[in-house]
C-alpha cells in the first residue's frame, strides 16, 4: 500500500519576502518555522511521498532575489499561489522556461486568477500554456474553464469548454449555471441535451437549474421529460430537485402538477412550503396560498421570512386585511418584523388592502428605509387618489438622500397622471432627464400616459419620436391617448403607421375603436372589426364593449344590437353603452327596457348608467319615466346626484315644454349650477320661442362663460327667429367688442379610406368649384320638385336670394337641406 502524502503545517507566515526553514518531522510531516538566519536549508521527504522543490525566498533590501536552481520554480509559484501573491506567481511563471514548469504550476495560477477574478493575469496565463505548447486538457481545461467563468468571460470560458472533453458533472453545471444567470436559457438546455448524449449523469443541482430554465421558457414538455429523467435516476425523494419541480409546474401554470408533486413529498421542508405559497400567489390564487400558509403553521413547519413575505402577498392580491393584520402579529412574535423585506411587504399589503392609515404607521417606525419602502408608500397614496401626498413623498424622498429606481419613477409619474399635475409630471421629467434614464422603455411608456393624461399629446408625442425602442404598450399609450384627448385623426395615423412596424393587440384595438366612433369612420371601424375577428378578440370584453359603441355613433343601431347580444358576459359598461346608444337614436323606450333588465340580471347602475338612461328620455320626451329615475337613483342606490344629472333632468323639462318648471327647478338645486345646466335651459327657450326668459337665463350664462361664442350665438339666433334684429345687431357687437370668434362648423366624409373635412365659408377643398356648381344643380332640382326653403331658418336679415343661398352652402347646421320644408 502506497504511503501517503505529506501534511503539511503552516506556522503563521507573515508575508512572502521571508525565507523559509522547515525541520522534517517524520516521513509524511514537515513543519515550516519562521527563519532565524539567512540560511537555507533543504529538507527532502520520503521517496514514497512527492518530492518537496527546494523553496528559497531571500528579498534584500532593494528588493532582489537570489533563487536557487531551476527545480525550485514550480515550488515557489506554488507557494506564491497558496500565500495569495498574485503578482509574483505571475512574474516567476512568465520567466520561467517550459521545462521547468510543471502542469499543476498552471493550475494553481489558474486558480489564483479565478479567486482575484484577475481576467488580464488568467488570459497570460492561457497564452503561457499555448506558447508552451501544452496540451489544454483535462484538469488543466478545466481549471482553464473555471477561470474564465469567474473572470466573467463566459464566451472564451465556452470556447475552450468545447474543444475539451470532460466528464465531471461540476464543470457541465457551471456552464448551464452561468448561461442561465444572463438568462440565455435556451443554451442552458441545449448544454443539458449535449450532456445526456455523452452519457454524463445529472445530479441534483443539474436538474434544479434545468427546470428553472424550462420555467423560464414555459418549455412543459421538456419540462416533463426531465421530470420522469429525475426519477428515473432515483432523484425523487431530493428535496431540492421535487422543490425547483413544483417552481416549474407553478410557472407553467400547471398548478395541479405542482400540487401532486407536493403531495408526493415525503420529507417536506420549509422552501416546499414556501414553493406553494409563492407558485399559488403567483398564479392568481391567493386564498389558496394562504390555506397553505395556515396548513403549515398547523403542522409546526417552522415559518421563516420567506413564508411570512409570501403569505403578506397573498393578503395584498385578496384584500384580506383581517389575516394580513394575524400574520403581521405572528411576525413580530417571530421577530421577523424588524427585517426590511418584511417590512416593505408589510406596508404594500396594508396599502394595497386599503388601510393607508397602518401603512404610514409602518413606514414611520421603520429605523431602515430602502427605495422599496419609499417606493411602496408613493405607489399607497397615488392608488388611493392621494396623488399630492404622493408627490410630497418623492420630494421628502431625494431629501432624505435615497435615490428613486425605474420603479419609483413610474409610481410618481402614475400619481401624477391621475392628479393631471402637469407642472409635477414636468419636474419629473427633468429629473429623468438629468440622471439619464430617458433610454428606459418603462420610464418612457409612463411618461408618455402621464403627459396623455394631463392633457399634453405634443409632449407626449416628443417622448414616443425619441425612444430608439418601442414596444406594444408605448404604441397603445399614444392611440389611447389620442381618442382620449379628442384628436382621433392622430390616432388613426398613428394606427396606421403601426401596422407596419408591430401587430396590435385587443388593448391597441379598444383604444382606436372609440377614434373611429368619434369621426363616425364606418370602413375603418368594420376593417378593425375584421381585425377582432381574425384574432378572436371579441371575448375581450372591452373590444366588445368599444366595437359596440363605433357601430352606435356610427348609426349602425341594429348591428351594435346584434354585437351586444353575442357578448358571452356583460358588464356595466356593455349595458351603459347600449343604454346610451339607443337614447342617441331617440329609442327611448327600448332604452329603458335595456336598463330595466340590466337591473334583473343582478348588475346595479351606476352614475354613468343613470345619466345614459335620463339622457335617453330627455331625448324622447318621456318626462314621468326620467323623474322616475331619478327619484330610483336618489332613494334606492343613495347616489347623490351630480352637475350632469341635474342637466339631464333640465334638458327633460326644457325639451318638453316645461320652461318656467326647468328655471325653478335650476333655482333649487343643492349645488351651484353651472354653463351646462343653464345651457339646457337656454336650448329649451330657442325650441318654443321664449325670449323673454332667454335673456334671463342668457345673464347667468354669459356670467358663467363669458368668453364661450357658442352661447352669444344661439342667443342672436333666438333672436333671429323672433325677427328682432336689433337685438341681434347689439349682441354681434358685444362678441366683437370682447373679441371672440365663433370656430367655424365643420363635416366631413371618408371616401375610400380618406376623410375629406369641410369648413363653413371656405373655399380651399380642391374641388370646391366642382361641389359648388353641384349644389346649384341640386338647389334647382329640389325646386322644380317643389321644395322650398323655410325662410326662418337662415337667420340673417336679408332679402329671399341671400337667405336662400346661405341655408343651400355649407353651414353651421347637421345638414345642409334642414331648411327645406
Amino acid at each position: 500500500m502506497a504511503k501517503s502524502s505529506p501534511t503539511l503545517f503552516w506556522v503563521s507566515p507573515n508575508s512572502y519576502d521571508y525565507k523559509t526553514d522547515f525541520v522534517k518531522i517524520s516521513n509524511n510531516c514537515s513543519i515550516f518555522l519562521k527563519p532565524c538566519s539567512r540560511t537555507n536549508l533543504l529538507s527532502s521527504i520520503s521517496t514514497s511521498s512527492f518530492a518537496l522543490t527546494q523553496i528559497s525566498a531571500s528579498l534584500s533590501k532593494s528588493q532582489t532575489s537570489t533563487r536557487g536552481t531551476v527545480n525550485n520554480n514550480n515550488g515557489e509559484i506554488s507557494y506564491f499561489c497558496e500565500v495569495g501573491n498574485l503578482k509574483n506567481a505571475m512574474e516567476m511563471l512568465c520567466g520561467s522556461e517550459k521545462s521547468e514548469l510543471e502542469l499543476r504550476t498552471y493550475c494553481s495560477v489558474l486558480e489564483l486568477c479565478a479567486q482575484r477574478k484577475s481576467l488580464r493575469d488568467g488570459k497570460r496565463v492561457h497564452s503561457v500554456i499555448c506558447d508552451n505548447g501544452v496540451e489544454v486538457d483535462g484538469y488543466l481545461g478545466e481549471k482553464l474553464v473555471f477561470m474564465y467563468v469567474n473572470c466573467g468571460d463566459l464566451r472564451e470560458a465556452r470556447r475552450v469548454f468545447d474543444k475539451i472533453y470532460t466528464c465531471r458533472v461540476f464543470l457541465w453545471n457551471l456552464m448551464i449555471n452561468e448561461y442561465a444567470k444572463i438568462r440565455n436559457f435556451r443554451e442552458s438546455v441545449s448544454l443539458f441535451k449535449k450532456m445526456l448524449e455523452l452519457g454524463i449523469q445529472a445530479n441534483s443541482h443539474t436538474l434544479s437549474c434545468v427546470l428553472k430554465c424550462l420555467a423560464a421558457l414555459g418549455n412543459v414538455k421538456e419540462g416533463e421529460r426531465v421530470h420522469v429523467y429525475l426519477y428515473k435516476l432515483g432523484f425523487g425523494s431530493y428535496n431540492t430537485v421535487l422543490n425547483s419541480l413544483v417552481a416549474f409546474y407553478f410557472k407553467s401554470g400547471r398548478v395541479e402538477s405542482a400540487q401532486k408533486v407536493f403531495d408526493e413529498l415525503t420529507d417536506r421542508d420549509v422552501i416546499s412550503w414556501n414553493s406553494m405559497i409563492s407558485g399559488y400567489v403567483s398564479n392568481g390564487l391567493g386564498e389558496k396560498g394562504v390555506e397553505i400558509f395556515v396548513q403549515m403553521v398547523s403542522l409546526g413547519v417552522d415559518v421563516d421570512l420567506a413564508s411570512i413575505v409570501n403569505v403578506l402577498v397573498a393578503c395584498a392580491d385578496i384584500g384580506t386585511c383581517l389575516l394580513g393584520r394575524a400574520v403581521h402579529a405572528y411576525a413580530i412574535k417571530a421577530c421577523f418584523d424588524g427585517e426590511i423585506t418584511s417590512r416593505n411587504t408589510l406596508l404594500d399589503m396594508y396599502s394595497k388592502c386599503g388601510d393607508l392609515h397602518a401603512s404610514v404607521r409602518v413606514f414611520e417606525k421603520m429605523g431602515e428605509r430602502s427605495v422599496v419602502s419609499w417606493t411602496s408608500m408613493i405607489a399607497g397614496y397615488a392608488r388611493e387618489g392621494l396623488s399630492n401626498d404622493a408627490i410630497r413623498l418623492f420630494y421628502e424622498m431625494e431629501r432624505n438622500g435615497v435615490s428613486p429606481d425605474i420603479f419609483t419613477i413610474t409610481s410618481i409619474l402614475h400619481a401624477c397622471a391621475c392628479s393631471g399635475s402637469l407642472e409635477n409630471g414636468k419636474e419629473v421629467h427633468n429629473y429623468i432627464r438629468e440622471n439619464d434614464m430617458e433610454s428606459n422603455l418603462f420610464v418612457c411608456n409612463a411618461l408618455m400616459d402621464m403627459y396623455s393624461k394631463c392633457g399634453s399629446m405634443e409632449d407626449a408625442h416628443l417622448v414616443f419620436s425619441r425612444m430608439t425602442a418601442k414596444d406594444i404598450i408605448s404604441w397603445n399609450t399614444m392611440i389611447g391617448g389620442y381618442s382620449k384627448n379628442r384628436l382621433p385623426n392622430e390616432a388613426l395615423k398613428l394606427f396606421s403607421e403601426m401596422q407596419h412596424k408591430s401587430k396590435p393587440d385587443s388593448i391597441t384595438v379598444a383604444c382606436i375603436l372609440p377614434a373611429c366612433a368619434s369621426l363616425a369612420a364606418l370602413d375603418k371601424g368594420r376593417e378593425i372589426h375584421g381585425h377582432v375577428i381574425r384574432n378572436g378578440y371579441f371575448l375581450d370584453r372591452h373590444v366588445a364593449n368599444a366595437l359596440v359603441d363605433m357601430y352606435v355613433k356610427c348609426g349602425l343601431l341594429a348591428l351594435a344590437q346584434v354585437l351586444f347580444d353575442r357578448i358571452p358576459t356583460k358588464d356595466l359598461i356593455s349595458w351603459t353603452v347600449m343604454i346610451a346608444g339607443y337614447g342617441m337614436h331617440g329609442f327611448g323606450h327600448e332604452a329603458i327596457a335595456a336598463f330595466d333588465e340590466m337591473r334583473r340580471t343582478g348588475i346595479e347602475p351606476d352614475e354613468v348608467s343613470f345619466i345614459s338612461v335620463l339622457y335617453a328620455c330627455s331625448h324622447s320626451g318621456l318626462l314621468d319615466e326620467g323623474w322616475r329615475f331619478f327619484n330610483i337613483m336618489r332613494n334606492e342606490y343613495n347616489i347623490e346626484p351630480t352637475l350632469e344629472h341635474y342637466a339631464c333632468m333640465v334638458d327633460l323639462l326644457s325639451r318638453t315644454g316645461n320652461l318656467s318648471k326647468a328655471y325653478r327647478f335650476i333655482r333649487t338645486l343643492p349645488i351651484e349650477p353651472d354653463a351646462t345646466i343653464w345651457g339646457a335651459l337656454l336650448c329649451g327657450c330657442r325650441i318654443y320661442h321664449n325670449v323673454k326668459l332667454a335673456e334671463r337665463v342668457a345673464e347667468h350664462v354669459f356670467e358663467l362663460e363669458p368668453d364661450n361664442t357658442g352661447y352669444y350665438v344661439l342667443l342672436a339666433n333666438i333672436y333671429a327667429e323672433a325677427e328682432k334684429w336689433e337685438e341681434v345687431r347689439k349682441l354681434r357687437e358685444k362678441i366683437g367688442q370682447r373679441g371672440l370668434k365663433k370656430n367655424p362648423g365643420c363635416s366631413w366624409i371618408e371616401i375610400k379610406g380618406k376623410f375629406n373635412i369641410f369648413v363653413a365659408r371656405d373655399d380651399s377643398h380642391p374641388l370646391a368649384k366642382k361641389i359648388e356648381s353641384l349644389l346649384k344643380r341640386l338647389r334647382a332640382k329640389m325646386e322644380e320638385e317643389g321644395f322650398h326653403p323655410n325662410m326662418k331658418y337662415a337667420l340673417i336679415n336679408a332679402d329671399d336670394m341671400e337667405k336662400e343661398v346661405a341655408l343651400c352652402g355649407h353651414s353651421e347646421k347637421n345638414s345642409n337641406i334642414e331648411g327645406y320644408d
